[in-house]
């Protein structure tokens, strides 16, 4: 290189260093977070619940409700007996207290509970906060505590029966405000929460899943949960909170996947005018006429093929 060419080398390297600096900035501007786990739809499986999938409440000593909450879903307790707060919440369901469905119910929740902690790791979230986190279907551990701060967004990719786990050894704590969401065609029956201890949802914190926690579980006042509230030893405590099962009572999320017996329908005809899966059409209706069968869900008063029980 000549000394012409050496002298006049910073000027071409300058507008360079630039470039590069300006999309070194770009890399680090700030985005939401994203985590995909290797257990995705194919490799995270939901729970079988059993009896348990149709309640909305269920304690292991006691249920203790203040103010106006609704359970939409059945309500227990089992083994301890005391429910109290009910009236003024109001059960849109049955209720259970220490007899021999609520004592089902909880072996029924035992047994999914060690499903769930069974399920290998997919992505180690240890010491994040899980607001501000966009996360896609798979198993999502904590090998301590668990906190949400704002919004959690689950991006189902699609997949309406995509699953979402996440496992914590100890406890689960929402701040006021917090909120999960699941998006692009997922539903909330697809997310279950499996706590080591004892979970808390803050004040105003809206909440999707099942919770199953070995403990008890707290919602503060103003809390809605669409999902379930399943604790196996402690106490269940409310207050002015919604908690709704909505369709997951009889959807093959809580099914580990498996559809549920399809029967005809004594009263009813099936949602759009859906034939049933079964050749005989619905009693005191004319045969649907459109060919499209029951994608997975039983029609009510059918018998689940699970348990053979209703």
């Amino acid at each position: 290189m000549n000394n012409r060419s050496f002298r006049s080398a910073p000027f071409f390297a300058l507008p360079l260093l630039a470039a590069f600096g300006a999309l070194a900035f770009a890399c680090t501007a700030t985005a939401p977070e994203t985590h995909g786990s290797k257990n995705g739809a194919l490799g995270a499986s939901a729970p079988f619940l059993g009896t348990a999938k149709s309640y909305a409440v269920l304690g292991g000593s006691t249920v203790t409700n203040t103010n106006a909450t609704t359970l939409t879903g059945d309500l227990g307790v089992s083994p301890g007996l005391a429910i109290t707060g009910f009236p003024p919440g109001i059960v849109l369901g049955t209720t259970h207290a220490g007899d021999a469905a609520s004592l089902q119910a909880q072996t029924d929740v035992t047994a999914a509970y060690g499903t769930l902690a069974g399920e290998a790791c997919g992505v180690d979230l240890t010491g994040k906060d899980l607001g501000g986190l966009t996360l896609t279907p798979g198993v999502y551990c904590f090998s301590s505590s668990a906190q949400l701060t704002g919004d959690l967004v689950l991006d189902a990719g699609g997949k309406a029966d995509a699953v979402f786990i996440f496992k914590t050894v100890s406890t689960l704590t929402t701040a006021s405000n917090a909120s999960v969401h699941v998006i692009n065609g997922g539903g909330d029956c697809g997310v279950f929460w499996q706590i080591g201890s004892s979970a808390t949802l803050g004040t105003g914190t809206t909440f999707a899943g099942s919770i199953l926690a070995l403990t008890s579980i707290t919602l503060t006042t103003g809390a809605t949960v669409s999902g379930r509230v399943l604790a196996r030893n402690g106490a269940v405590t409310l207050d002015h909170n919604t908690v709704s099962i909505g369709s997951c009572a009889s959807g093959p999320a809580s099914d580990a996947g498996a559809p549920d017996a399809v029967a005809p329908d004594a009263a009813v005809t099936d949602a759009a005018t859906a034939t049933d899966s079964s050749a005989a059409p619905d009693a005191a209706t004319a045969p649907d006429a459109s060919p499209v069968t029951d994608a997975g869900l039983s029609d009510a008063g059918s018998t689940d093929a699970d348990t053979g029980t209703p």
